[in-house]
Protein backbone atom coordinates (compact mmCIF):
# COMPACT_ATOMS: atom_id res chain seq x y z
CA UNK A 1 0.00 0.00 0.00
CA UNK A 2 1.25 3.52 -0.81
CA UNK A 3 3.32 5.71 2.26
CA UNK A 4 3.52 9.18 1.78
CA UNK A 5 5.43 11.92 3.36
CA UNK A 6 5.06 15.84 3.26
CA UNK A 7 7.36 18.26 4.06
CA UNK A 8 8.22 22.06 3.57
CA UNK A 9 5.95 24.01 5.52
CA UNK A 10 6.83 26.32 7.86
CA UNK A 11 6.28 30.39 8.77
CA UNK A 12 6.16 32.86 6.16
CA UNK A 13 5.48 36.94 5.31
CA UNK A 14 2.72 37.79 2.93
CA UNK A 15 4.37 37.20 -0.50
CA UNK A 16 6.81 35.16 0.30
CA UNK A 17 7.50 31.67 -0.79
CA UNK A 18 7.43 27.89 0.63
CA UNK A 19 8.12 24.92 -1.38
CA UNK A 20 6.66 21.71 -0.16
CA UNK A 21 7.07 18.32 -1.47
CA UNK A 22 5.57 14.84 -0.94
CA UNK A 23 7.53 11.45 -1.77
CA UNK A 24 5.68 8.30 -2.42
CA UNK A 25 6.62 4.73 -1.34
CA UNK A 26 4.99 1.15 -1.41
CA UNK A 27 3.23 0.07 -4.46
CA UNK A 28 3.60 2.92 -6.83
CA UNK A 29 2.10 1.94 -10.01
CA UNK A 30 -0.84 1.55 -7.73
CA UNK A 31 -1.89 5.11 -8.70
CA UNK A 32 -1.90 7.34 -11.62
CA UNK A 33 -1.90 10.87 -10.05
CA UNK A 34 -0.33 12.78 -6.83
CA UNK A 35 -1.60 15.52 -5.78
CA UNK A 36 -2.13 18.55 -2.66
CA UNK A 37 -5.22 18.94 -0.67
CA UNK A 38 -5.17 22.11 2.57
CA UNK A 39 -7.74 22.29 5.07
CA UNK A 40 -7.47 25.55 7.31
CA UNK A 41 -9.56 25.97 10.81
CA UNK A 42 -13.13 25.60 10.63
CA UNK A 43 -13.01 25.13 6.45
CA UNK A 44 -13.81 21.73 4.93
CA UNK A 45 -10.27 20.15 3.08
CA UNK A 46 -9.95 21.47 -0.31
CA UNK A 47 -8.08 20.14 -3.29
CA UNK A 48 -5.40 22.58 -4.35
CA UNK A 49 -3.07 20.97 -7.23
CA UNK A 50 -2.78 17.76 -8.93
CA UNK A 51 -0.24 16.12 -11.43
CA UNK A 52 -0.26 13.29 -13.44
CA UNK A 53 1.80 10.29 -12.56
CA UNK A 54 3.62 7.53 -15.31
CA UNK A 55 2.87 9.30 -18.34
CA UNK A 56 5.47 11.17 -20.29
CA UNK A 57 3.22 14.12 -20.71
CA UNK A 58 2.53 16.29 -17.33
CA UNK A 59 -0.96 16.94 -16.68
CA UNK A 60 -1.94 19.71 -14.22
CA UNK A 61 -4.70 20.97 -12.99
CA UNK A 62 -5.37 23.98 -9.98
CA UNK A 63 -7.77 25.45 -7.73
CA UNK A 64 -9.04 28.64 -8.96
CA UNK A 65 -7.79 30.26 -5.33
CA UNK A 66 -3.94 29.24 -6.31
CA UNK A 67 -3.63 29.97 -9.83
CA UNK A 68 -1.02 31.90 -11.28
CA UNK A 69 0.51 31.58 -7.94
CA UNK A 70 1.28 27.97 -7.29
CA UNK A 71 3.46 25.41 -9.39
CA UNK A 72 3.00 21.85 -9.22
CA UNK A 73 5.86 19.78 -10.10
CA UNK A 74 6.98 15.18 -10.21
CA UNK A 75 9.91 13.69 -10.24
CA UNK A 76 8.88 10.39 -11.20
CA UNK A 77 12.44 8.71 -10.87
CA UNK A 78 12.17 10.07 -7.09
CA UNK A 79 8.75 9.59 -6.46
CA UNK A 80 8.90 12.70 -5.18
CA UNK A 81 6.30 15.43 -6.12
CA UNK A 82 6.53 19.39 -5.15
CA UNK A 83 4.51 22.12 -4.70
CA UNK A 84 5.92 25.45 -5.30
CA UNK A 85 4.19 28.38 -3.71
CA UNK A 86 4.53 31.76 -4.53
CA UNK A 87 2.46 34.90 -3.16
CA UNK A 88 1.50 33.53 -0.04
CA UNK A 89 -1.84 35.40 1.28
CA UNK A 90 -3.13 34.98 4.43
CA UNK A 91 -5.82 32.91 2.92
CA UNK A 92 -3.49 30.02 2.07
CA UNK A 93 -2.94 29.62 5.54
CA UNK A 94 -3.65 26.48 6.89
CA UNK A 95 -2.87 22.06 7.06
CA UNK A 96 -1.56 20.61 3.49
CA UNK A 97 -1.72 17.20 2.82
CA UNK A 98 -0.52 15.18 -0.23
CA UNK A 99 -2.16 12.19 -1.22
CA UNK A 100 -2.15 9.35 -4.10
CA UNK A 101 -5.06 8.54 -6.46
CA UNK A 102 -5.80 6.12 -8.89
CA UNK A 103 -6.65 8.28 -11.14
CA UNK A 104 -4.98 11.10 -13.23
CA UNK A 105 -7.07 13.88 -12.47
CA UNK A 106 -6.96 13.34 -8.60
CA UNK A 107 -10.26 12.46 -7.99
CA UNK A 108 -10.26 8.87 -6.38
CA UNK A 109 -7.99 9.02 -3.31
CA UNK A 110 -5.78 5.59 -2.40
CA UNK A 111 -3.61 7.33 0.74
CA UNK A 112 -2.77 10.31 2.22
CA UNK A 113 -0.07 11.88 3.70
CA UNK A 114 0.17 13.03 6.70
CA UNK A 115 0.13 17.24 7.04
CA UNK A 116 2.30 19.86 6.90
CA UNK A 117 1.64 23.18 8.54
CA UNK A 118 1.60 26.53 6.29
CA UNK A 119 1.31 29.42 8.07
CA UNK A 120 1.40 33.26 6.48
CA UNK A 121 1.73 35.93 8.86
CA UNK A 122 3.55 39.26 9.01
Amino acid sequence: QVQLQACGGGLVQPGGSLRLSCVASGFTLDYSGMGWWRQAPGKERERVSCISIGYSDVRTNYADSVKGRFTISRDNAKNTVYLQMNSLKSEDVGVYYCAATIDSQCRVVRGWGQGTLVTVSS
